[in-house]
């Protein structure tokens, strides 16, 4: 913001501009032939000389901003050399020589083409040098001199961000730092007060200040209140010229919020709450919710809920839900209107993250009354316990009663109740119960080896509404009674060597029990009655429910006795005392001397011939083997007596090829021809069935023409005309087969069934004149070679 810069330009130029003519209307820089020496001359001539070469230059001072018409003088080089007579050429290099300086190269003079900015370049450093045009030869080495451009107040401050941000906790204390703001001024600051910079508050007043030098920003009130006002806007002016007038400015805003400290506590919007709950409202259902209100934010505003007393507080319980900061009331006990119909309870909020300097403000917690109303329900039926356990001897009698269970309806009209058991969990109906008084009484019969346990459900139903009803399970454990005898353990079959000695053991025998006696099994073993004192075997018990079998006497032959039955007694010693007979099976056997069995009986035999188990086996099967290859054998045999004996081209006797066909109708004219009966001598060719297989691979035998055989044309007419006129005849569709053999053969019949009834022997030579075809049965019959065969 540039507010004053016309005036402040004019000012420093007229200032500066009577500094440069009062002191040096003309600046010379002079260049002594003999001595070299620099000099600064004026227009009277006179010349400062030193004593020895050195260079001793004054810096050229040149104002910034110039905007004057004609170019700025800035100063004028010379040398004893010059004689003005032209001769001379002054040249000018370094920073903007040509370009912002020029240089006349007669006169020296020294000029400013363009305005110059100090905030640019405060600095140029330029060489200057003085040669001879006709020569080219350089009169004067080369010298350095420096020109300074001179500040004027042509910049404002500016801060380093258009726009601040920044918080102060709320109810802090007046004089808390804030925020620094920081401006700067591109005007030289070593040189007057144009970069001089004092910062003032423009709008936030009263609630802040700034300070003029560090520009930091600071609270002006004390407990400023985040809940009454959080957003604040500060205007920062930022001066130079030290704020005096005519001073350049600049602004800047600075956006101060207010954080939140726990300066509130929590507050219920009313004291009392009203809530009501079903008597059958299960554990953990909510009842409602209550919340306090607090004008603090965040974590400040973090409430905690509790029960603080009340006649409730052991039967509810209250959470906190930290999304909403609600506090949800529930049920922490079963309720029961007809146990207590009203609660009351008294609940506490309080902050979570209370701030200790803030406590002289009061507790940061409230409290209010809760009040919880209970309805009343239908409630199923409720028994006396959760569960129930009942022990019955499994020797009971049907209809014996062994147990009760019990319920009532919890509610005021105490209605009937009715039982029953689920037959889901009794499926055998073994157990039943009284439906009014709930006795449990026994159907059939128990066994406690069968079933130990029985698991059965008990309902009990409302009677005026049966859909209220509550289960519970029984447990009816079958308590053991002694009602099983004890038997062998398992069946014991063992032997005795026939060289046995007296009181050698033989077998070690053991008992199991199916009945379970509560200090556990006792078994006594000994003989029965009936063979006390037995003379070949003894019983010895060995009071651990074991007994040894012992030999007494010497030697055993099994030519005598091959098997002994030793009958032995066991008993257990539970009430009532049960028994029973196991006979143990006692075999003789030869042993070796050490008294390892060797043969038994039959097996014996078998194996003192030294043949193995493994022996037997292969035998057996060598005779399977040899039975199976008879068989097949005998078959193959049966199979070939059935092939013909004659099996050749020469064969006399007529083939007949089956064609298992029965014809396809009028249509078909490729599976039958009927002019082959009309004309039986078709039959000479040979022909053969196209829709069918022939069964043999003999060549049809050719006969003799059967022209003159024409009865056959006349039988079939016949027999066509009676199924023509028969009403009982098959429908046309059918095929009616006739067996129908033909004349009798001119050569008479050739069986051999005839000769029975003839006497003598019958003269076959008769076939020889039948030509070649009959050759073979010529050979056969005719002659008496054949019957000497």
């Amino acid at each position: 913001m540039r507010t004053c810069y016309c005036l402040s330009f004019l000012f420093w130029t007229s200032m500066l501009h009577v500094v440069h003519m009062t002191s040096s209307p003309k600046r010379t820089i002079k260049y002594s032939q003999n001595g070299r020496i620099l000099g600064l001359s004026q227009d009277d001539g006179k010349t400062l000389h030193r004593s020895k070469r050195g260079w001793m230059w004054n810096q050229f001072f040149l104002l910034e901003e110039y905007t004057g018409s004609d170019t700025q003088y800035v100063g004028k080089l010379h040398t004893d050399q010059d004689k003005e007579d032209g001769n001379l050429k002054y040249i000018l290099t370094g920073d903007g020589a040509g370009s912002l300086f020029i240089i006349d190269e007669n006169t020296g003079d020294i000029h400013a083409a363009k305005k110059l900015d100090r905030e640019e370049k405060s600095l140029y450093v330029l060489r200057a040098k003085a040669i001879d045009r006709k020569t080219g030869r350089q009169v004067e080495p080369e010298s350095e001199f420096i020109i300074k451009i001179h500040d004027i107040n042509d910049n404002e401050p500016k801060f380093t961000k258009d726009m601040y941000t920044a918080s102060v906790p709320e109810m802090s204390g007046v004089g808390t730092s804030v925020i620094q703001v920081t401006a700067i001024d591109a005007d030289d600051a070593s040189y007057g007060n144009s970069a001089k910079v004092v910062y003032s508050i423009l709008q936030g007043q009263p609630y802040f200040s700034v300070d003029p030098e560090t520009g930091i920003i600071k609270t002006a009130l004390p407990d400023m209140s985040r809940e009454n006002r959080e957003q604040y806007q500060v205007v920062i002016q930022a001066k130079d010229m030290g704020g005096q007038m005519g001073g350049l400015s600049g602004t800047t805003t600075v956006n101060i919020t207010l954080t939140d400290v726990n300066d509130n506590p929590p507050r219920f919007p009313q004291s009392t709450y009203q809530f009501s709950s079903p008597e059958s409202a299960s554990l953990g259902t909510p009842l409602g919710r209550i919340k306090a209100n607090d004008l603090d934010v965040g974590e400040n505003a973090a409430i905690e809920y509790s029960i603080s007393n009340g006649d409730g507080s052991d039967m509810f319980d209250i959470i906190t839900d930290k999304d909403t900061q609600e506090g949800i009331i529930t049920i922490k006990k079963q309720l029961d209107f007809e146990t207590k119909m009203l609660y009351s309870l008294r609940v506490e909020a309080a902050n979570t993250h209370p701030d200790p300097r803030f406590f002289h403000l009061g507790p940061f917690k409230d409290t209010a009354l809760i009040k919880v109303s209970v309805e009343d329900v239908d409630e199923p039926p409720m028994f006396s316990r959760s569960s129930y356990l009942i022990e019955v001897d499994e020797d009971a009698k049907e209809g014996t009663i062994i147990g009760q269970v019990i319920a009532q309806d919890p509610d005021t009209t105490k209605n009937a109740i009715k039982y029953s058991v689920d037959r889901h969990t009794d499926l055998d109906r073994i157990f039943n119960i009284h439906s009014g008084n709930g006795s449990i009484f026994i159907s059939k019969t128990l066994d406690r080896e069968e079933t130990p346990w029985h698991n059965i459900t008990v309902i009990a139903t409302e009677i005026n509404n049966p859909k209220q009803s509550s289960q519970i399970p029984v447990f009816i454990r079958i308590l053991d009674i002694n009602d099983h005898a004890p038997e062998f353990a398992k069946y014991y079959e063992t032997f005795v060597c026939e060289n046995a000695k007296a009181g050698q053991l033989v077998q070690t025998v053991s008992a199991v029990d199916k009945d379970e006696p509560p200090r556990g099994h006792k078994f006594f073993f000994e003989l029965v009655p009936e063979f006390a004192v037995h003379p070949n075997f003894s019983v010895v018990d060995n009071k651990d429910n074991t007994a040894g079998i012992l030999t007494r006497r010497n030697g055993y032959s099994r030519s005598k006795m091959s098997t002994y039955l030793l009958p032995v007694l066991i008993f257990d010693n539970d009430y009532p005392i049960q028994s029973s007979t196991g006979t143990l099976t006692i075999r003789v056997c030869a042993c070796d001397s050490r008294g390892n069995m060797q043969s038994c009986n039959a097996e014996a035999l078998l194996l003192s011939a030294g043949l193995s188990t493994g022996a037997l086996i292969a035998i057996l099967l060598c005779i399977i083997i040899l039975l199976v290859l008879v068989v097949l054998f005998a078959a193959l045999k049966r199979q070939r007596k059935k092939e013909p004996l004659i099996i050749s081209k020469d064969d006399v006797r007529d083939n007949i090829v089956t064609y298992n066909d029965e014809g396809g109708g009028e249509e078909d004219t490729q599976a039958f021809d009927i002019g082959t009966l009309r004309n039986p001598e078709a039959r000479e060719e040979s022909k053969m069935r196209r829709d069918v297989i022939p069964e043999t691979i003999f060549q049809i035998r050719r006969t003799a023409p059967l022209w003159e055989n024409i009865d056959v044309q006349d039988f079939i007419q016949r027999k066509l005309k009676e199924n023509d006129l028969d009403p009982t005849a098959p429908p046309y569709d059918s095929l009616a087969t006739y067996a129908y053999e033909g004349n009798d053969s001119i050569a008479n019949s050739l069986s051999s069934l005839e000769s029975l009834t003839m006497d003598g022997n019958q003269d076959y030579d008769y076939l020889s004149d039948w030509g070649p075809r009959f050759k073979k049965l010529a050979d056969m019959y005719g002659g008496d070679d054949s019957d000497g065969d």
